[in-house]
């Protein structure tokens, strides 16, 4: 018996979440921001492909076909990072999260064997996280999707305790995928914006839940970051230096290495074989699970190619290649 080939990064664009939020005070301030982080030159390329993506990003047929293709047999299938809207307000917010949650639900339940779903958790209003994460666990999800900080709150914020506790008591999967990154106009070109951006956003934070003791305090949550969890795994050295020769740093149970091996999950998605396998070995291999950021430009279209050209272990390899997605999932293995 074998795991199932797993790919936990993947999304869904939903044109409900859209409509929702299409003509809502504040939505055009929150495109200006956008437009201003990314640069004009991204923003035309990014439309194109997105256009040119569509019918994957919205019809599972497609997205299975597409599956067929590489040889992935389960997608984790994720809402598009567009649709936080971490500006609306509570009353939009709520409606964001619902539909969101019920419109992923309703994708996956078309290939209830091939597709599980993550939902959505609003992180600007983190007294509606927890609703939130029961609404999307009620619909039959897996978890929540959520981006690295709100305006004004770190994912270290005391407001997020019961959104912690919750998710830990569950066993509810906590996807952490940035969208946007707060250096704004330092990365306005070159698409800088996610190539640096998206990493340096995991590596905050993931150093916000490790140094404020967020994961001493609810050991079983599963966290799982997109992207190799940024630049923190493979500069992790530096992070335990400043653990073990500074008091102001000092403020987690354990060095912050600690916590790659014992709490936290990563996709394998760096576009790198030697990245990946220093994630592995920092991490150890059964933190790694399959990624492909499905189907945007900036993942990868064979997911199974990239994870054979880091050359790990048989028992690594198949470990990454599903077996760590396929228990963390509890889906049964293939015959």
């Amino acid at each position: 018996m074998t795991a199932p080939t797993v790919d936990v990064h993947a999304h869904v664009l939903l044109p409900e979440v859209d409509r929702l939020v299409a003509d809502a005070p504040g939505h055009a301030k929150a495109r200006e921001l956008d437009a201003r982080r990314n640069g004009p030159e991204a923003q035309s390329v990014s439309g194109a492909m997105i256009k040119e993506r569509l019918r994957l990003l919205t019809d599972h047929v497609h997205r299975l076909a597409a599956m067929d293709m590489v040889g992935v047999d389960v997608q984790l299938v994720s809402p598009s990072p567009s649709h936080y809207h971490y500006w609306s307000d509570p009353e939009l917010a709520q409606a964001v999260w619902e539909t969101a949650n019920t419109a992923t639900a309703k994708h996956c339940a078309q290939a209830p064997d091939r597709l599980r779903g993550l939902g959505l958790a609003p992180l600007h209003h983190p007294d509606q996280a927890v609703r939130a994460l029961d609404h999307a666990l009620s619909a039959g999800l897996a978890g929540v999707e959520i981006g690295s900080h709100a305006p004004g709150r770190e994912l270290s914020d005391p407001a997020y305790e019961p959104f912690w506790e919750l998710a830990a008591e569950t066993g509810a999967i906590v996807f952490l995928h940035p969208f946007g990154c707060t250096l704004d106009e330092r990365l306005d070109r070159w698409y800088l914006s996610n190539s640096v951006g998206q990493p340096a956003e995991n590596a905050v934070a993931l150093s916000h839940l490790i140094f404020s003791g967020v994961l001493d305090r609810h050991r079983d949550l599963r966290v799982l970051a997109a992207h190799g969890g940024g630049y923190l795994p493979t500069h992790i050295g530096r992070a335990d230096h400043a653990w073990r020769v500074r008091s102001d740093a000092r403020t987690s149970a354990h060095p912050p290495s600690h916590y790659l091996r014992h709490n936290l999950f990563f996709d394998s998605l760096v576009h790198d074989a030697g990245t990946l396998r220093e994630l592995v070995r920092v991490a150890g291999p059964s933190r790694v699970l399959l990624g492909s950021d499905f189907p945007f430009d900036m993942g990868t279209d064979d997911p199974l190619e990239a994870l054979r050209g880091a050359a790990l272990s048989e028992p690594d390899f198949h470990a990454v290649r599903g077996g760590n997605a396929a228990a963390l999932l509890t889906l049964e293995e293939n015959r």
